[in-house]
């Protein structure tokens, strides 16, 4: 479900799911992002163990699996897409490095870290993938599905042959240092933004000519967090913006922004209503 597609670029044709075919640099792949809290460490351990080639596993002395710092060692896709924890994901897996990395991660604990990559390089936030469901072709493709589990900062580069693996720290959301304003809390946030995104649902049917029905329930009983995560990923056609919100670790400025953003839409919307219901467009004449 894509709310934003009238104010926001649209959407092009999705680019095959693979990242630049040039290999990152660990000095320049990673841009970094603003950082509004400390992130904290969600666990301990590693997520997959990677080895050299397509050899099943590394030596514990070359990749230790409670690094000394606390990091967690992680495999990365670079994607021109942003996976929000508990959102799903179909990938065509190609390229040959990469190949060898679901060979890995299929083999092990079936995660590996999805960041977006813009013509200005990867961004250092990201969101674990889970394979859910896989299919090996014939020719060593895969195509699978993921899930976003855990977001995580990239701290450093481990290695980036033959695909990239970097040590991560986890990110979780913080409570809020001081008492909201009324209306200002998570809660009554996420009550807004979901009014709007009745609205905006509502005109934008109308809109493209579809029947006008009552919109369910968007919400689906899910606290303001994972609701924040499940609003940032209807905003397909801008991965920017996407990329913006997971990057926030505060669940009300998530929200907030999300509200303005819907704002803007449905005035947009609404005003494009109006138009059309002032110049109807006329039937064609055969």
């Amino acid at each position: 479900m894509a709310l934003l597609p009238q104010i926001l670029p649209p959407p092009r044709p999705p680019p095959p799911p693979s990242p630049p075919p040039h290999p990152f640099s660990p000095a320049h792949a990673f841009r970094t992002a603003p950082r509004l809290h400390a992130s904290g460490h969600r666990r301990r351990g590693r997520l997959a163990a990677s080895g050299p080639g397509s050899s099943p596993s590394p030596s514990p002395d070359q990749y230790p699996s409670e690094p000394d710092d606390g990091l967690v060692e992680l495999p990365l896709f670079p994607l021109p897409l942003v996976l929000f924890p508990d959102a799903t994901h179909a990938l065509h897996i190609f390229e040959f490095r990469y190949r060898i990395m679901m060979h890995t991660v299929l083999d092990t604990d079936l995660r590996f870290g999805v960041v977006f990559a813009g013509s200005d390089g990867a961004s250092d936030v990201g969101c674990v993938g889970e394979v859910v469901k896989h299919e090996r072709l014939a020719d060593d493709r895969f195509f699978l599905i993921c899930k976003g589990q855990e977001r995580f900062r990239v701290a450093r580069i481990v290695r980036n042959k033959p695909y990239l693996v970097a040590a991560v720290q986890w990110l979780e959301d913080r409570p809020p240092a001081e008492t909201p304003s009324p209306g200002e809390d998570a809660e009554a946030l996420a009550v807004e933004v979901e009014a709007l995104m009745r609205d905006v649902i509502r005109i934008a049917n109308r809109l493209n000519g579809k029947p006008e029905k009552e919109v369910g329930d968007l919400r689906r009983g899910l606290f303001p967090t994972p609701f924040s995560f499940y609003v940032g990923n209807t905003f397909e056609g801008a991965p920017r913006e996407q990329q913006a919100l997971l990057e926030l670790e505060d669940t009300a400025a998530r929200l907030r922004r999300e509200r303005d953003t819907l704002r803007n839409t449905l005035n947009y919307l609404t005003a494009a209503s109006a138009v059309k219901d002032v110049f109807p467009s006329s039937p064609s004449s055969g």
